[in-house]
């Protein structure tokens, strides 16, 4: 037998069975107090299992988890003031999670077009030289005569410093067959190396002809044109003066006038 520090009798020497208060020792020596009668009930209650933990009953209190057996009703399944431990509740089963819905198939990507080859670019032509044409099938010829009404329209315009040059008093026709890509039209000069293939030297001699005086060239369309590259007193056709530098075309029959006297008429056939 225990006696707890409230001086209870316990048949325990841990925890007292009458208070529950914890004996941590041995009695005390001297008089042993009045050991005050066991509850009623306490016989009655002896061989009882703990409710909370099942451990076999010693005291008023478990001496496994300290269950208070003190007005617990075992009949009933109710304990006393601290009454018994409530069941845990059961825990709602988790609902289901609902499956992912499936995510649709990424539509197939239509394929590119395939892009049509690009078409070969046609090289540019080169340009046609004129040494590439061929020579005129046609034949032309030019003659060379000394025109009396053309000298008459240079005197009016000269005025008395033309007087000095006098109108032949006889000029033999030439002609010159047109012959190649073109036909130079000017003065023999031999210190520059220059011999036009329409050589109008002389005599007579026109003093108002330059050493290279205009150039007839042939086209490609079988037919010839006249251009003045850049003599002192300039070229007429038909009577018009042409722009230096100017290819312009020529037709069976046209006049060229150049120098103070000198005519040059073109003949196809």
């Amino acid at each position: 037998m225990a006696v707890c520090p409230d001086g209870h009798v316990s048949a325990t020497d841990d925890f007292c069975d009458v208070c529950g208060m914890r004996i941590a020792g041995s009695p005390a020596s001297g008089p042993s107090p009045a050991v005050s009668a066991p509850p009623p009930d306490a016989a009655a209650r002896a061989g009882e299992s703990c409710p909370t933990c099942g451990t076999a009953r010693t005291g008023q209190f478990c001496e496994a988890c300290g269950f208070n057996f003190s007005g617990a009703d075992f009949s009933s399944g109710r304990s006393g003031p601290a009454g018994p431990v409530p069941s845990a509740q059961p825990v709602p089963s988790a609902q289901p999670v609902p499956s992912a819905q499936p995510v649709p198939s990424a539509q197939p990507v239509p394929s590119a077009q395939p892009v049509p080859s690009a078409q070969p670019v046609p090289s540019a032509q080169p340009a046609p030289s004129m040494a590439s044409f061929p020579y005129p099938q046609a034949v032309w010829t030019a003659v060379v005569s000394a025109d009396r009404a053309y000298y008459e329209s240079v005197q009016a315009v000269a005025g008395p410093e033309g007087a000095v040059v006098a109108f032949p008093a006889y000029y033999a026709e030439r002609r010159f067959q047109l012959v190649g890509n073109q036909m130079r039209i000017g003065r023999r000069s031999v210190s520059r190396g220059l011999s036009p293939e329409i050589d109008l030297t002389g005599p007579p001699a026109d003093p108002g002809i330059s050493r290279l005086h205009a150039v007839l060239i042939a086209a490609p369309d079988d037919s010839w044109a006249v251009l003045d590259p850049g003599s002192a007193n300039g070229t007429l056709v038909n009577g018009v003066e042409i722009a230096i530098g100017d290819q312009v075309p020529l037709h069976d029959g046209d006049h060229i006038n150049l120098g103070a006297w000198t005519a040059i008429t073109v003949h196809r056939g």
